[in-house]
C-alpha cells in the first residue's frame, strides 16, 4: 500500500516535470518564431531601402530641379538605416521608433513617386516603371511580413498570459512582445482633392 502511494506521487511529479519542460520548450519555439518573423520584417524594409538609390537616380535624370524631394528621401533612408531594433529587445518604444523611421521613408517615397506623375517622359521610362513595380511589390511584402510578425507575437503573448503556462513564463522571465502597430491616423481615410 505504501509503495502504491509513492508511485502515485512519483507519477504526479513526473507529469509536472514533463509539462514544465514542454511548456518551457514551447516558449522557446514561439520566441524563435517571433524573432524569425521580425527578421522577415527587417528583410523587407531593407529591400525597400536598397531600391531607393536606384529610384532616386532614375528620377533625378528627369527632374533635376526637385532637389528637396531627393534630399528628403535620402535623409529618411539614412535615418531608417540608423534605427536598429534587436529581436530580443522588441519593446513598444523601440518598435514605435523603428516604425516612425520607416513611415518617414514611405512618406518621402510617396513624394518621389508623385514626381513621376508630373513628368510623362519619366513615367514612360522602362527603368522607372520597373523600379516602381519592384517598390509596389516590396510594399506588399512588408505588409505581409508585418502581419506574420503580429500573428507570431499574438501566439507568443497568448501563451505567456494563459494559465497554467503563465507560471512557467513568470518563472523563466518570458515577457510579452510588442506588436507592430500602424501609424497614428491610419484608421482615417485620406482626403483626396482635385
Amino acid at each position: 500500500m505504501k509503495n502504491k502511494g509513492l508511485w502515485i506521487v512519483l507519477a504526479v511529479v513526473a507529469a509536472v516535470v514533463v509539462w514544465g519542460v514542454s511548456t518551457y520548450n514551447g516558449f522557446v519555439s514561439r520566441g524563435e518564431q517571433v524573432d524569425n518573423a521580425w527578421s522577415q520584417v527587417e528583410n523587407q524594409y531593407q529591400r525597400r531601402l536598397d531600391l531607393i538609390p536606384n529610384l532616386v537616380n532614375t528620377v533625378k535624370g528627369y527632374a533635376a530641379h526637385e532637389s528637396q524631394t531627393f534630399e528628403a528621401v535620402v535623409a529618411a533612408r539614412t535615418k531608417a538605416t540608423q534605427v536598429v531594433v534587436d529581436a530580443e529587445n522588441l519593446t513598444p518604444e523601440k518598435l514605435a521608433e523603428y516604425n516612425d523611421a520607416q513611415n518617414a521613408v514611405g512618406s518621402a517615397l510617396g513624394r518621389l513617386m508623385a514626381i513621376g506623375e508630373a513628368y510623362p517622359e519619366l513615367k514612360a521610362s522602362n527603368n522607372f516603371m520597373e523600379l516602381q513595380a519592384q517598390l509596389e511589390g516590396t510594399e506588399n511584402r512588408i505588409a505581409v511580413a508585418r502581419k506574420d510578425y503580429n500573428e507570431a507575437v499574438r501566439a507568443y503573448n497568448v501563451k505567456t498570459k494563459r494559465f497554467p503556462s503563465n507560471i512557467i513564463a513568470s518563472m523563466f522571465d518570458f515577457g510579452t512582445k510588442a506588436y507592430f502597430e500602424s501609424k497614428a491616423g491610419a484608421e482615417e481615410a485620406p482626403v483626396v482633392t482635385f
